[in-house]
């Protein structure tokens, strides 16, 4: 037995395995009350295989409320939410924790419509807010709501609790030298958190868990550092209370990219942190830090750096990544999840289009039917499995000699590497499916006709549009530089219309190969969705070691031979760029050609992704998903 299954005692329970499914936002909650997604959202995750499951904060206090859908842990009405799930995840052979929380300082007045309440008048980066320093009444308040919460927690069925002393909350905003300028006994960073964690015990009683998440290091000026988290951990560890320590890296405004890392960090990057408390004290230490797969883990359970490994993308794209052989693979890409959340709606995943729609029920088809699916992309490949998967004879064509579409292309990009998992796990689930493939064949209307499908499923991608002004033959699209069928040279101008990564990557691509890039864009700022996914504060840094050129708030006006001319569109001034070579990065058009070939065909036809609408992968597997089941 590998040590991520060896079971592990944990105060008075013994986890089946070392698999944590760490605290994480969802957005599920319906005025601030459990909802039936939360149960089944975690419940999926408990059948899955995960041993321990923390569910998301709950708010301890009526002052906190940073966002709108988050749980209520001070109201009683959660009680019959809480029931339904902690029975659910029970019932699956998991046990569950609530993690409790307050924001302090690092929330807004926008919901509560009161100040933001914090150890001290600092303003966060990010809410923008300058709170109130909480008073001696407060704090007595505020320790009694993580008392009474945590009883509320242990009423409705948990096996314990956790409390928040990482990246976003009150705690840590008095751990923090950045957040806690007291002069009073509170300028002992650790004082409240002492507090805190003698009230929980009290109420929860010797039997119930109780862990703690430390950040690590916060990585600003005057923050949290590893020696000092390490100085909490054993103050922490000689309260003799707490039965757990789990682990962060990062501050959640400054340093956020650090706590979701997407692919640009390397797995296990946060490890040196429970490696360093676990060092220092006895207690069992979560470490966490973007696990892909269970090899991973078991790495670092070996290397003694861990006890227990937290693992919450991966799971989010397969529930039963804790016991499956061949689990869909997490990309990091932090589009659908990270990103989705930070929109206020709640948490879906690229490669899992039933992530955050577990309580919707699908109808069972009435028969079984014969299905053609053209095209070999993500929204056909998911659509394929979906169908098969339903029972249905599932036959799909692809007229290039490999499958994923357009994806093993971004894959070739400079840190894109990891998003080639999603067409590898689609191809695998494809093949554990049953689809019958047939590459190399360009189906059209004859070859339809003559399979005599029930239905067919078109996911026949996009093509590039060459813009008007694209009058020189040294215009290519994103897509020819990524293939390799064209190589630029000299000084490159690429200009993007999307925001995403397409821009950013070829233009880091063609830098790192000696070429003058300058990006322009009619955005804001360059690369203006790669913050949305945690991207940006990396891209930034490599763009400027690089030396790209970034130039936002420009579209286009002309191109005569070498000579671009750009329009600055909020002041109209105009910019001129000789350059060698200009990389397009526009819209494409739906490829649609065999759509309209087969109207009016004897069988229903579908169109799914960018044959539809050229959008991003999320969209592409979530309408194969759904077509598919409506089958």
């Amino acid at each position: 037995m590998s040590l991520l299954h060896t079971p592990l005692r944990l105060g008075r329970l013994t986890l089946r395995n070392r698999v944590v499914f760490s605290a994480h936002l969802t957005s599920f909650a319906s005025e601030g009350l459990v909802s039936s997604q939360h149960v089944e959202y975690y419940a999926a995750r408990a059948r899955g295989g995960a041993g321990l499951i923390v569910t998301e904060e709950h708010t301890v206090h009526p002052s906190d409320r940073p966002y709108e859908k988050m749980i209520r842990g001070f109201d009683p009405a959660v009680l019959p939410g809480y029931r339904a799930l902690t029975s659910a995840v029970h019932d699956a052979g998991s046990f569950v924790l609530a993690q409790l929380n307050h924001n302090g300082g690092q929330s807004s007045g926008t919901y509560t419509r009161r100040p933001v309440l914090a150890p001290s008048a600092v303003a966060d980066p990010l809410f923008r807010e300058v709170p109130v320093a909480v008073s001696a009444g407060q704090i007595a308040s505020l320790v009694d709501g993580y008392a009474s919460t945590a009883a509320r927690c242990l009423e409705g069925g948990f096996d314990g609790v956790e409390l928040q002393a990482s990246h976003s909350s009150l705690i840590r905003g008095f751990l923090s030298g950045a957040t806690n300028r007291r002069t009073d006994e509170y300028r002992d960073p650790s004082r409240f958190l002492l507090e805190v964690i003698a009230a929980v015990r009290s109420a929860l009683g010797p039997g119930p868990v109780l862990g703690v998440r430390l950040g690590g290091d916060e990585m600003i000026a005057a923050g949290i550092t590893l020696d000092s988290a390490v100085d909490t951990a054993r103050a922490v560890a000689a309260t003799g209370a707490v039965d757990y320590l789990n682990t962060s890296i990062g501050l959640a405004t400054e340093t956020l990219f650090l706590i979701q890392a997407s692919m640009r960090v390397p797995p296990r990057y946060a490890l040196h942190i429970p490696a360093a408390i676990r060092a220092a004290v006895s207690l069992p230490v979560v470490g966490v830090g973007r696990f892909k797969d269970q090899r991973q883990a078991e790495q670092a359970l070996s290397d003694g750096v861990a006890d227990l490994i937290g693992v919450v993308r991966a799971q989010i794209a397969d529930p039963s990544w804790a016991s499956a052989d061949d689990p869909r693979t997490c990309l990091s890409c932090n589009q659908e999840c990270v990103g989705r959340v930070g929109f206020n709606r709640r948490l879906g995943c690229v490669v899992n289009p039933r992530a955050g729609r577990e309580s919707v029920a699908v109808a069972a088809p009435r028969r079984r039917l014969r299905v053609s699916v053209v095209g070999g992309g993500p929204a056909g490949l998911q659509a394929a499995v979906t169908a098969a998967s339903r029972g249905h004879a599932v036959t799909l064509y692809e007229r290039s000699s490999r499958l994923g579409g357009v994806v093993p292309l971004a894959a070739r990009a400079p840190s894109r590497a990891e998003f080639g998992e999603l067409a590898r796990s689609l191809a695998s689930a494809v093949s554990r499916a049953g689809v019958a493939v047939r590459l190399g064949v360009a189906a059209g209307p004859a070859l339809l006709d003559a399979d005599s499908p029930d239905a067919v499923v078109l996911a026949t991608g996009a093509r590039p549009v060459r813009p008007s002004w694209a009058v020189s033959p040294r215009v290519v699209d994103v897509t020819e530089v990524l293939s390799g069928r064209v190589a630029p040279y000299g000084r490159v101008l690429v200009y993007d219309e999307l925001g995403f990564h397409q821009a950013t990557s070829v233009a880091e691509l063609l830098a790192a190969r000696g070429c003058a890039v300058e990006i322009a864009t009619p955005g804001m700022i360059v690369g203006q969705d790669l913050g949305v996914t945690l991207d940006l504060e990396l891209w930034t840094i490599a763009a400027a070691s690089l030396g790209i050129v970034c130039t936002p708030d420009v579209t286009v006006a002309a191109m005569d031979r070498d000579v671009v001319t750009l329009a600055h569109h909020p002041t109209g001034t105009v910019l001129r760029r000789t350059v060698d070579w200009l990389v397009s990065v526009v819209h494409p058009a739906p490829e649609d050609s065999l759509w309209h070939a087969l109207r009016g065909a004897p069988f229903p036809v579908h169109r799914i992704g960018d044959c539809l609408a050229p959008r991003r992968a999320d969209a592409a597997v979530r309408e194969g998903e759904r077509v598919a089941a409506s089958l």
